[in-house]
């Protein structure tokens, strides 16, 4: 079995019961397509394997060790990269998470960005579906959702140049114009 069906195993196990916060679909889909983008923009297949399991670590029981064992270090090092520490209040998570991106791996920020560019694309489909209403969904609301996700964008401009970025950056740009 190669790299990415064990993250992809791993994947559908650790999020077999969890739902998207912005809509009522199996999480699972979430980790399948920022694994998507990192393939189709060329990224080795330990990087797409890293996208598909991103949220074990943060979102599930397993362990970092456990991990490692199932998908070996490298792996486990870039989705270390990309969790959250939630020992913090809320903001103070998000500003230490934004300023970490740019000092993380290149890999890392693959699918950091990869991952961003999958919710920002949900958040305004579920806009669609959901108008104004979506916006409840989030601890913080839009405003902060907004905020989050420009720290984000300038970590990564800082630090990295990639076509990703410029998707995820218009993306920004249209979450804004959602009222």
């Amino acid at each position: 079995m190669n790299i990415i069906e064990k993250a992809a195993r791993i994947a559908i196990i650790k999020h077999k019961d969890q739902r998207r916060k912005d809509e009522d679909f199996p999480y699972i889909i979430h980790p399948f397509m920022v694994a998507n983008k990192l393939a189709q923009n060329g990224f080795s297949d330990e990087v797409i394997a890293a996208g598909l399991v991103h949220d074990v670590l943060e979102d599930s029981d397993t362990s970092r060790h456990n991990l490692a064992q199932e998908l070996g270090e490298n792996i486990v090092n870039i989705v270390s990269e990309v969790t959250h520490d939630d020992s913090l209040d809320w903001e103070a998570i998000k500003e230490k998470y934004a300023k970490s991106i740019e000092n993380i791996s290149m890999e890392a920020k693959a699918v950091i960005v990869s991952d961003k560019i999958h919710n920002a694309e949900n958040i305004i489909e579920a806009h669609k579906r959901l108008g104004s209403d979506l916006w409840k969904k989030f601890n913080r609301g839009k405003d902060k959702k907004i905020w989050f996700e420009e720290l984000v964008l300038q970590s990564l401009k800082k630090s990295w140049e990639h076509p990703l970025i410029d998707k995820y950056e218009s993306l920004i740009e249209e979450m804004k114009k959602l009222d």
